[in-house]
């Protein structure tokens, strides 16, 4: 289920929180990060080709027992949608027919300069941004059950 409204989304997760799913969307290659069971941190987990992302990222919903899914949407500064916002978004419809589990959106302006600021020597960032991009939502997350 996508619930693009990022206070629907939050408003979807289980009070007891639960461990969150944190995607930065490739064409090549997806970053993934797992936040913990108190949603109070991200650990970045995978880089994974997109080709086969689908299949790994039910056996992480499951083994993770993952109760919400974040996607980094890349938008213009302006906040309109680019190509890539259009391609996440699809990539979102088909994960919502694969899992039962909720799916929201973040703005992810910056977050690949930010993980390699972070990581200066990594080669690939995926991992990093998703980690970011889920961290971000885990801070607005906690400003909305506010």
């Amino acid at each position: 289920m996508i619930l693009p409204e990022f206070k629907d989304f939050v408003a979807s997760l289980p009070s007891h929180g639960g461990r969150l799913l944190g995607i930065d969307w490739g064409s090549k290659r997806m970053g993934l990060a797992v936040s913990d069971d108190l949603q109070d941190f991200a650990f970045p987990r995978a880089n994974i080709l997109s080709k086969d992302v689908m299949e790994q990222i039910v056996e992480i919903v499951v083994a993770e027992k993952i109760v919400g899914i974040i996607l980094g949407l890349p938008t213009h500064e302006d906040g309109t949608d680019s190509d890539t916002t259009r391609q996440v978004r699809n990539f979102a419809e088909k994960l919502a027919v694969t899992v039962a589990t909720p799916i929201g959106f973040i703005d992810e302006k910056f977050t690949s300069w930010e993980a390699n600021e972070r990581n200066p020597r990594a080669k690939l960032l995926d991992k990093h941004a998703a980690a970011i991009i889920l961290q971000d939502a885990i801070s607005m997350i906690k400003k909305v059950k506010r």
